[in-house]
């Protein structure tokens, strides 16, 4: 592994991610304060629109993967579940018992998770054969 590549990859997925996280945060703030739904079921709705955007630039930019759709996308989605999992456990905790703001709480919970999903869609979504 070369860890300068190495760098830039994971640099491309953090720009991967922001994007991923600004339409994840753009449908939260909107469904919250347009009082459309609560902080949780539109956290949850955000991260889904924000899964889609990682996953388009991640396979061609990040990865330059050229695993077809039907391989590469379950994979994602199941990485992308598991991220579900773990953003709606921890905003319910940040917001039940750590009661910190919703906006708080989802920079702190994006933060986590970021690590989890490089690492899994490294290794597993987008791995090179051979």
């Amino acid at each position: 592994m070369n860890p300068l590549a190495e760098l830039v990859r994971m640099s491309r997925f953090a720009l991967v991610s922001v994007s991923g996280t600004l339409v994840h945060y753009a449908v939260l703030v909107a469904l919250v304060e347009t009082d459309t739904l609560g902080p949780l079921p539109s956290s949850a709705l955000g991260f889904l629109a924000g899964a889609i955007t990682n996953y388009l630039g991640s396979r061609r930019w990040v990865f330059a993967s050229d695993a077809r759709h039907v391989v590469a996308l379950p994979k994602f989605l199941a990485v992308a579940a598991t991220g579900f999992t773990g953003n709606v456990a921890g905003m319910a905790l940040a917001l039940d018992w750590l009661q910190l703001p919703y906006l708080l709480a989802q920079i702190l919970v994006t933060g986590l998770l970021f690590f989890w999903h490089y690492g899994a869609n490294r290794l597993w979504t987008f791995a090179r054969r051979g």
